[in-house]
């Protein structure tokens, strides 16, 4: 039967002991544990030590690192089970050790989809420009469970996202107006739905911006198109070619027929 002879703090990790075994005949370096693991089993200086405490001690230990590993994982945000269990088989955690690990985060608190759904729809709607479409479809790419992600998202009211989404609108208005009026608000609406708004919002929305529509802004828009097609093609047209290339070209890009007509009177000689 072995005996503890020494027990040593290591140099690089304060919190490790090395534990050293005689057998009678000489000293050896056995094993070392963590300080949790050196507590809990009272280990000391004369303890007798067989193979089978040994094995269990090195087991716990490994055991106590992992769930170490787990632990600071947590510490830099919440966590959901799926997030955790991909991590630890990333670090090649047993499964057996996963498995226990898991078991006591959920038990100590620390492990909580729903929680954890809960903080992200608020950290979101707080922190950025998604709808709650794309912000559920973020919690079940995490792991949740579509039915708690979608009662967490259910914070998202109609009136946070309206408000959220005619800011986005406003904004992607003004960085475009160079456009026509329908090109911006075709534009703005798909903006929306990729956001992650949900359909009425986003028709409320249009809505909203038909009201606030400006025909001085919109002129200007054309004539600044319409000037860059008229270089453009008067190398190569003229007459009512000239003419026919311009509209065409004016009216995909959402301008209505009577502005077109005005610009080209104005602008285009026959």
């Amino acid at each position: 039967m072995r005996k503890i002879s020494r027990i040593t703090t290591q140099k690089k990790h304060k919190d490790r002991y090395n534990i050293f075994l005689d057998d009678g005949q000489k000293e050896q370096y056995g094993f070392s544990v963590d300080e949790a693991v050196l507590v809990e089993y009272r280990l000391h200086k004369g303890m007798e030590m067989d193979e089978a405490t040994v094995t269990t001690l090195i087991h716990q230990d490994t055991l106590h690192k992992s769930y170490t590993l787990a632990i600071n994982y947590l510490s830099y945000r919440m966590r959901t089970k799926k997030e955790m269990y991909d991590y630890l088989i990333k670090k090649e955690v047993d499964d057996e050790h996963i498995t226990h690990i898991m078991e006591k985060l959920i038990a100590e608190g620390l492990l909580n989809d729903q929680q954890f759904a809960e903080a992200f729809v608020r950290t979101r709607m707080n922190t950025s420009e998604k709808g709650p479409m794309l912000i559920k479809k973020e919690l079940m790419e995490k792991g949740v469970r579509d039915t708690l992600a979608e009662e967490a998202v259910a914070s998202y009211t109609y009136d946070m996202q309206f408000e959220k989404a005619m800011k986005l609108a406003k904004k992607k208005f003004q960085s475009g107006k160079s456009k026509s009026y329908r090109q911006q608000l075709q534009h703005v609406q798909g903006t929306l739905m990729q956001k992650g708004f949900t359909a009425d919002v986003v028709q409320a929305v249009a809505g909203e911006l038909q009201d606030e529509k400006d025909d001085h802004a919109e002129w200007q828009a054309l004539v600044k198109q319409g000037e860059k097609l008229l270089r453009k093609y008067q190398q190569k047209y003229s007459g009512n070619e000239l003419h026919n290339k311009i509209k065409e070209a004016l009216y995909r890009k959402g301008f209505t027929i009577d502005h077109i007509n005005l610009f080209l009177d104005e602008q285009v000689d026959d």
